[in-house]
Formats: C-alpha cells, sequence, structure tokens
C-alpha cells in the first residue's frame, strides 16, 4: 500500500532478470499454476491501470475508486505471496524459477505503483489532475493491456515478441510525456510546492510503466 512510502521511489534490489523464451527441459505440463497465476496477475494489473485512469478522468469525484485500487493492490500481494510459495515448494518449474519469481515482483512493482499514484491524488491535495499526467494513465493502461496478452500467452511460448516491442514503445511514450511535462512546471511560474507534487506524480507514474518493459527483452 503507498501510503508511508517516500514519494515516487525508485525500488532496490536491481535488474529483474530477463523474461523466458522456452520452457526448461524436463518440466511438467501438470504444473499450470505457475501460468495461471502469472495471468491472473496480468488482469489484475490491468484492472488497477484501468481504474487508475478512470479516477484521473473524474478526479475529484473517487465515489469509491481509489478503494478499488487498493484491493488490487492487496490482490496483487496475495498473487505474489501464493506464486513465491508454490516456488518455495516445487523443485521442477515449466520455466526457470527465477524468471518466474522476477515476473511475480515486476507485477507486483506495476500495481504498487499504480495505488500509489492514486494516494498521491488525496494525499497532495489534486485539485485537478494535470492533461500530460491523464495522457501517462492511458499509457500504462496500454502497456498493461500488451504484458497481460503477453502473459496470457506466456505457456504458448509463441509470438511474445510483439507484446514486448510495443511495451517498449509505449515506455518511450511514456518518457517523452513525462520529460515535456517536468518541463512545463518549470516554464509557466507555477507555484514551487506545486512542482514539486507534480514532479513526484509524474515520477510514480513513470516507474509504472517502466516496470511493465521486459528486461533484457531488447
Amino acid at each position: 500500500m503507498a501510503s508511508g512510502r517516500a514519494p515516487a521511489r525508485r525500488r532496490s534490489g536491481g535488474p529483474l532478470v530477463a523474461w523466458p523464451s522456452v520452457p526448461l527441459r524436463g518440466a511438467t505440463s501438470r504444473d499450470t499454476a505457475y501460468f495461471d497465476a502469472l495471468a491472473e496477475a496480468g488482469a489484475n494489473i490491468l484492472r488497477g491501470a484501468k481504474l487508475l485512469e478512470h479516477m484521473f478522468d473524474t478526479w475529484p469525484e473517487d465515489s469509491g475508486v481509489a478503494r478499488d485500487i487498493l484491493k488490487a493492490e492487496q490482490e496483487g500481494d496475495r498473487i505474489t505471496h501464493d506464486i513465491v510459495k508454490r516456488l518455495n515448494s516445487t523443485f521442477v518449474t515449466p520455466i526457470d524459477r527465477e524468471d518466474i519469481y522476477g515476473l511475480a515482483t515486476q507485477m507486483d512493482d506495476i500495481v504498487d505503483y499504480t495505488e500509489e499514484a492514486a494516494d498521491f491524488l488525496g494525499l497532495y491535495k489534486i485539485e485537478a489532475p494535470m492533461s500530460q499526467a491523464q495522457e501517462l494513465t492511458k499509457v500504462l493502461v496500454a502497456a498493461c493491456e500488451q504484458l497481460a496478452a503477453g502473459l496470457e500467452h506466456l505457456r504458448d511460448f509463441k509470438d511474445l515478441d510483439k507484446y514486448w516491442i510495443e511495451i517498449h514503445r509505449l515506455e518511450n511514450d511514456g518518457d517523452r510525456i513525462s520529460r515535456d511535462a517536468v518541463a512545463s512546471l518549470f516554464s509557466n511560474g507555477i507555484d514551487p510546492m506545486v512542482v514539486i507534487r507534480w514532479k513526484d506524480m509524474f515520477a510514480v507514474l513513470e516507474n509504472a510503466i517502466d516496470a511493465t518493459v521486459p528486461p533484457g527483452a531488447f
């Protein structure tokens, strides 16, 4: 949950492992639970991103959206915990266990950043979202759509590159929007406290988008 965390921080622990491209030899089809759980995590991050987009488009009307985003974050924690617990009790996995752990924690990071951005709206008493922030939430939704689709097809190990390439393109779009947004903060004589708040917001939204990129795929 975002409350009590420092704004827009980068997560520690170094880069995640590269996304898997082929199944390990000797893996059996009986343990499809990993693929099911990763697909579930993908659907969860997409739900959280869509809720965040709606929240930014309708703010300051809340209507319980922030609570729903928090539930998505908690659901992400549950899925990650279940995957890690299974990893600790399974000898043979359908793909490398480090790849499974990396994917699970990556999904958890995305939904954490999503909830953090939602939390900032209330914490920083944002009166109305800047248009660039709304653009970033739309990029996040598009990236999560690609990621969720890729995770749905992960068990097939076919044509995954098309999802990762599109995510990479969207991540570049997010970087551009974020740079332009921060530049605009310093060119319009905006109050310094407002600048600080929106820099934090743009950073956490960019972090969420960056977390959708498959490490080592490009």
